[in-house]
Formats: C-alpha cells, sequence, structure tokens
C-alpha cells in the first residue's frame, strides 16, 4: 500500500512516518515543498522495514498532476493550519474524490471538520473514505467518553483537556493555529444548545492522575477551538455543555497568550496571527517544569437509576512520548485498512473509527498510562479510594495492610538507623522518631474515621503518631500525611510486586514550601517470603549527601508480614 504524507517531514508527519515505518507492506511517500528535508526524515528513520521515499509535493500547486505521478492508495493530509485554508484547503479532498484516493487528515480546525460532510455524497460514489480530524481531538477525546459513557442513562456534561510537556515542541502551524482564533467568537455548545464562546478567555483547574501513577501536577486549561463541541453532540445530543481545553506551561506565557486573547475579545487588537512566529519562538524557547505531558476526558450524568454519575480518563505520557499521540489515530487507520478493515465509504468526521482498545499497541510502544476514575464510595478504605482500579494490581498482603474500615494493628520487629549529624538528630527528634537499634519491637495501630487515617506507630516503648487524607486542591491524587506541624503529599504509584510513596508536596503550618527543602528520600511497601515489608528512607535536602537522618524497618509476628522503614 502506497501511502502519500502531506507534511511528512513535519511535527506530526514525521511521526506517523515513524509509527508507521515497522510495516514492511507500506511505501511511505514522505512528501512536502523541500525534498531537502523530506530526505533528512527519511534518513533520521535508520533501516525501516517499510520503502521510504522523500517526495516534494506542494498542495497549493497542480494537485492533479501531483497525485496521478504518485498514484497513493491514502492519502494523509498532516500539514495545517486548517482554520487558515478556508476554501481552498478542500482541493485536495476533491481531486482524492476524483481520483478514488482514500483520505484522511489530522485537522483541527472546527469549521474545516464540521464542513467535510459535504463530500458525503461524492465519497460515497467513488467508494472512498474521506477522514477529518484523525488525531486526539476528537478521535481520541470520542473513544474515551464512550468508554466513561457506557453505564450513563444520560450524559450531561463533558470536558477535556491536552496537557503538553513544555520540552516537546511547539509546531509554529500549530501556533499559528492557535493565534488565528484566539480572543474571537466560536461555536461552541452551552446549556443543551448551540452557542458561543471565546477561545483562551476561559479558564478551569485540572489535576491529570491515572490511577497509581505520579500525577501531573496540577495544570490551568484555557477553552480552546476544537471539532469536539460540534461533532461530539451528533454523539450525545443530550449533552448540556462540551467543553474542550489545553493547558500549556509555563503558565506564565500561558497567562500573557490569556491577557492577548482579551485584547482580541475586547477589539483592542483585530487577531494574533502577527504574532505567531514571535509566539512559537517563546514556547520553544522559554521552557521549564515537568518533561511529560498527559491529557484527561471526563462525563459527568446520571445512570439507569437517576443517580449522578462523573468518571474521567487519564492518560500521562512521559519525556518526548506525549508528541506521537496525535498521529496515533491516522497509523491506525492505515494499519486497518492494511488488514482489510478499512473505514466505510463517505466524508465525515473520524469520531466513530477507534475504540481505546484500538490506541492499545501504540500506547505499549511508549511511556504512556492510562486510568479511569470513578466516584467511590467514601466509606472504603483511603488506600483504595486514591488508588481506584490500580487497587486490585497490588498484593494481597499489601492490600490487606491497608484495608481500613474502621480499626486493626499489628506487631512485628524493626531495625532502626540514624544519622550521625546534630542536624539529622535534632529533625529526629522533632518528629519524633525511634532511636537506634535493632531487632526492635514495634506496633503499628491503624484507626480510620470519616476519611482519615490514624497510624499509631510504637517502637520499643516509644509512640508518634500521623494522620492520613486524601489531597486536595493542588493535592488532588495525592495522599497526604500530617505530622505535627508538616503535612507531605505523596503519589500512590502501583505495581505487582511494590507500592511506591513519591512525595510530590510538602507544607509547614499549612504553607506550601520549595521542594529543594524537602527531605528526600525513598519508600515503598513491598512482600518478602509472604510477609509485608516497608521500608522509608528519610535523607538530608542536599542531594550531594547521603547522610540517614533515620532508618526503620519492621516485621509483622501477628499476621507473619514484615516492613522496612528508611
Amino acid at each position: 500500500m502506497r501511502v502519500l504524507i502531506v507534511g511528512g517531514y513535519g511535527r506530526f508527519g514525521s511521526r506517523l512516518t515513524e509509527l508507521l515505518k515497522d510495516d514492511a507492506r507500506l511505501e511511505l511517500l514522505v512528501a512536502g515543498r523541500s525534498l531537502k528535508k523530506a530526505k533528512a526524515c527519511c534518513v533520521t528513520c535508520g533501516k525501516p522495514a517499510a520503502s521510504l521515499v522523500p517526495i516534494e509535493f506542494d498542495r497549493n500547486g497542480n494537485l492533479d498532476d501531483q497525485l496521478a505521478r504518485l498514484a497513493p492508495h491514502i492519502v494523509a493530509d498532516c500539514s495545517g493550519p486548517f482554520q487558515a485554508y478556508g476554501e481552498q484547503g478542500y482541493a485536495l479532498v476533491r481531486i482524492c474524490i476524483a481520483k478514488r484516493i482514500h483520505y484522511l487528515d489530522l485537522a483541527d480546525g472546527a469549521d474545516f471538520v464540521a464542513s467535510i460532510s459535504a463530500f458525503d455524497e461524492a465519497a460515497r460514489a467513488r467508494d472512498v473514505f474521506v477522514l477529518s480530524g484523525v488525531s486526539t481531538y476528537p478521535v481520541l477525546s470520542a473513544a474515551a467518553l464512550r468508554r466513561l459513557t457506557k453505564d450513563m442513562a444520560r450524559v450531561e456534561e463533558i470536558r477535556a483537556g491536552i496537557a503538553p510537556s513544555p520540552f516537546a515542541g511547539v509546531g509554529e502551524n500549530v501556533i499559528r493555529a492557535i493565534a488565528s482564533y484566539a480572543g474571537k467568537r466560536v461555536a461552541t455548545r452551552r446549556g443543551g444548545a448551540d452557542a458561543f464562546a471565546y477561545p483562551f478567555t476561559e479558564q478551569m483547574r485540572f489535576t491529570i492522575a491515572p490511577p497509581g501513577c505520579v500525577p501531573l501536577k496540577r495544570r490551568l486549561f484555557s477553552l480552546v477551538d476544537v471539532p469536539d463541541p460540534r461533532v461530539l453532540a451528533e454523539l450525545w445530543p443530550g449533552a448540556k455543555s462540551i467543553w474542550m481545553g489545553a493547558g500549556p506551561v509555563p503558565e506564565l506565557l500561558h497567562r500573557l497568550l490569556i491577557a492577548l486573547a482579551w485584547l482580541v475579545r475586547a477589539g483592542v487588537v483585530p487577531s494574533l496571527s502577527p504574532l505567531a512566529r514571535l509566539m512559537a519562538l517563546a514556547m520553544n524557547h522559554f521552557r521549564w517544569g515537568e518533561h511529560r505531558g498527559g491529557m484527561f476526558v471526563e462525563a459527568s450524568g446520571v445512570d439507569a437509576h437517576g443517580a449522578p454519575l462523573r468518571t474521567s480518563w487519564h492518560m500521562i505520557a512521559e519525556g518526548d512520548d506525549g508528541p506521537f499521540i496525535p498521529s496515533m489515530p491516522a497509523a491506525a487507520i492505515i494499519k486497518m485498512s492494511l488488514d482489510g478493515k478499512r473505514p466505510s465509504s463517505g466524508a465525515r468526521a473520524a469520531i466513530r473509527e477507534l475504540e481505546l482498545d484500538d490506541y492499545e499497541s501504540f500506547f505499549a510502544r511508549f511511556r504512556i498510562a492510562t486510568g479511569i476514575v470513578k466516584s467511590t464510595d467514601p466509606s472504603a478504605p483511603l488506600y483504595r479510594r486514591i488508588l481506584g482500579g490500580a487497587w486490585c494490581e497490588l498484593p494481597a498482603e499489601v492490600r490487606a495492610m491497608h484495608d481500613v474500615a474502621s480499626s486493626h494493628s499489628t506487631d512485628g520487629r524493626a531495625i532502626v538507623e540514624r544519622g550521625r549529624g546534630i542536624i539529622a538528630n535534632a529533625i529526629a527528634v522533632i518528629v519524633g522518631l525511634p532511636r537506634a537499634g535493632r531487632d526492635v519491637p514495634v506496633r503499628v495501630t491503624f484507626e480510620g474515621s470519616r476519611g482519615v487515617e490514624t497510624w499509631t506507630r510504637c517502637f520499643a516503648g516509644k509512640t508518634f503518631s500521623s494522620r492520613q487524607f486524601a489531597g486536595r486542591g493542588r493535592s488532588v491524587g495525592l495522599l497526604c500525611e500530617r505530622f505535627g506541624v508538616v503535612t507531605f503529599a505523596m503519589a500512590l504509584v502501583a505495581g505487582k510486586r511494590e507500592l511506591h510513596l513519591v512525595l510530590r508536596r510538602w507544607s509547614l503550618c499549612g504553607v506550601p514550601m520549595p521542594m529543594w527543602l524537602c527531605p528526600s528520600g525513598e519508600a515503598f511497601e513491598t512482600v518478602e517470603d509472604g510477609r509485608f515489608r516497608f521500608h522509608v528512607e528519610i535523607k538530608n535536602a542536599d542531594h550531594r549527601t547521603d547522610c540517614a537522618l533515620s532508618r526503620m524497618a519492621w516485621c509483622s509476628k501477628q499476621k507473619r508480614w514484615s516492613s522496612r522503614l528508611h
């Protein structure tokens, strides 16, 4: 199968090539106005199983002659910005239909995607598929919503947001698209009817936190103009509100964009398009924060019994893996066509073509974690509520230790090690940590009440306690533990053998403190020889030293579990 990738060396086209290059059944025509860049893109792919051919192609040139010469089976348009094409943007669609060439694009322009259905009759007559918006919005968002709403009798509100990594790089065409609509009136869905809104002048905050993973830091999301408010209303016509956003960071630049959007809305400036190049330069050079990205999709409604139901799908991609996600739907559809499962003929927005299961093989190739967060019984044990579906992945002994309905206790033996420095001992005394020793008898009592657990630890007669509870606000999705005036917020990272507690935030007397001042260390729970083991290590905040403030280890005799606390 010969696939022409228009914009093949761009940010989305090059990643589509990367996703498809290992299939020997494909001939990929990596096309663009610069033959030199097309050749360079093919070289970076190493030794692919597919045949890669660099092609000089101009989508504004003589398309009839170019397509007649190349004779592709499928055209994948990864160029843009589609918001700026207008009627001229459909020239490639018309030629593909006339020549019986299947077509798909990664368009994010709401008007462009919504108008593609005008070619439906012609596409059916020529027995070709014409799919628009084959990208994260609206294909992945629609697939996630189908999974989320399967138990809902009525869907009332839909929200979603994409949070890119600040280090992933932003293409100039993406910035040009944002600049073209920021602050301008666009169509949306409000109050169960068509309405208007102004992108980047409406905000919300949300924490992307797949169960059992380290959450993204809480992001500020702004409304964006994407196809979803219009095309998703076809699938969920009863939805009163559909809100789609983006959460770029650093937040300082995001807030500057918000201010500029308000100038456009107020009529002070006609458009941000003249600033697109400067905006792209700023976003790609002033970068700090987590090198991680993510996405959430949330649905609210009622179940079959009329009870309110809110559920959300979360995804986090590590490092540079996130930018591959927008190209995955196109790769999946091309792969399906290779396997004889091509989409039905006709022209439409690609909101029914893929399910979440179709993404799984692509997600597995990258450091991508997903999960669903559902409202849970508030009386359920604390750790089970925070971990959600990841709770079942834990070893049985770990789950039993945290199955705190009201209260229980366990006994064991401990190894406690202390740092030798004055500061280490001072901190240990303030917190109430036990003295150093080996084979120290220990009892831990867990008491649960109204969603809060109190842990009382007694080491050889010396007792200290803490309170644990689910985080809120900036600490949503985290487990908070309070020792006197100090509170630590930790992510519960679940695995089949261990439960890691990863420190993400801390505060003193309720005041957030910088992480560089916080003691570091490692904490996890696991099972050895059928026994529970808990390991905690508290180190000097200065990472250049490795002196432990306190190390403790204990094992349960009552339930034949063991644990280690550093």
